[in-house]
């Protein structure tokens, strides 16, 4: 904490504010892409996962702003990529017909399947991508938070995601932005890159979608982390300081945006759709 009355710079609060780590000016090196022969695949969301979807009350307005954003674009049947202990899913009850939940990391899986044991308008699944998806029926929309970073076959991976889409349907990507902003985090999570919307409006199309929307968003987000990895070496979102980022930088990067399209971000959001026939022209 500074003592009473001390005058902080903007970026000296946004690193404190946003990540843990040692205190420096110097910069350090660029970071070392991901070895070429290791296939990173859908990541692992335990408990004690460095990344997932903040369920708890660290984190509230950032979650609030997740759903508000995706909420628009989802029909009444959903595919969730990655659900976790499914945080981000059950803000949806209520709403769905039909909805499927799925991770590969055993506790989630079991977890999930508790949380949802009767009600058959809920299915759980253990799913890797890219992989064939098999559930009961096609969706007409599929999400997926924070997942496609980790895949290195991302364009095979949303075209398994668009076979089990209806014609017209959608598909939600939320994914980190901008490999300037590439760190220890990222590396530790397994991240096989960060996203612009150049890069990602590549995969889309490559995968035979249609982007309908695509976007840097959390612009403030993006300055804080920039400042937090190039500057101050953070590692790892302390879930106390994330807190005050929370109430504090949240707000205003939604009033920001409301208003202005941000140039770059944190995050890059993509609603991709599914061509209603092979034949289409977009």
């Amino acid at each position: 904490m500074h003592p009473p009355g001390q005058k902080k710079s903007i970026a000296g609060t946004l690193l404190n504010v946003l990540g843990s780590g040692p205190n420096s000016a110097a910069r350090p090196a660029p970071p070392a892409a991901p070895a070429p022969d290791r296939d990173v695949v859908q990541p692992a969301a335990g408990e004690g996962a460095l990344e997932n979807h903040l369920g708890g009350d660290e984190a509230r307005n950032y979650r609030k702003y997740e759903y508000e954003t995706v909420a628009p674009y989802v029909g009444r049947s959903l595919l969730e990529i990655g659900s976790g202990l499914g945080h981000f899913s059950e803000q949806f009850a209520g709403r769905l017909d039909y909805l499927v939940v799925s991770d590969n990391d055993p506790y989630c899986v079991g977890e999930l399947r508790a949380r949802h044991q009767g009600d058959d308008s809920v299915e759980v699944i253990d799913l890797e991508l890219p992989a064939e998806v098999k559930i009961r029926q096609k969706v007409d929309t599929v999400v997926m938070m924070n997942v496609l970073e980790h895949i290195k076959d991302d364009v095979q991976a949303l075209r398994d995601l668009a076979a089990v889409t209806l014609p017209g349907g959608r598909i939600v990507i939320w994914v980190p932005g901008y490999m300037q902003l590439y760190g220890d985090f990222d590396r530790k999570v397994g991240h096989v890159t960060r996203y612009t919307p150049e890069t990602l409006g590549a995969a889309v199309r490559a995968a035979g979608l249609v982007p309908e929307v695509l976007k840097p968003i959390n612009f403030l987000g993006g300055i804080a982390w920039w400042f937090a990895v190039r500057r101050g070496g953070a590692g790892y979102p302390d879930p106390r300081l994330v807190k005050i980022y929370d109430r504090t930088v949240v707000p205003v990067t939604r009033a920001i945006e409301r208003v202005v399209r941000p140039p770059f971000g944190q995050t890059v959001f993509c609603v991709a759709r599914v061509k209603s026939s092979p034949a289409q022209k977009d």
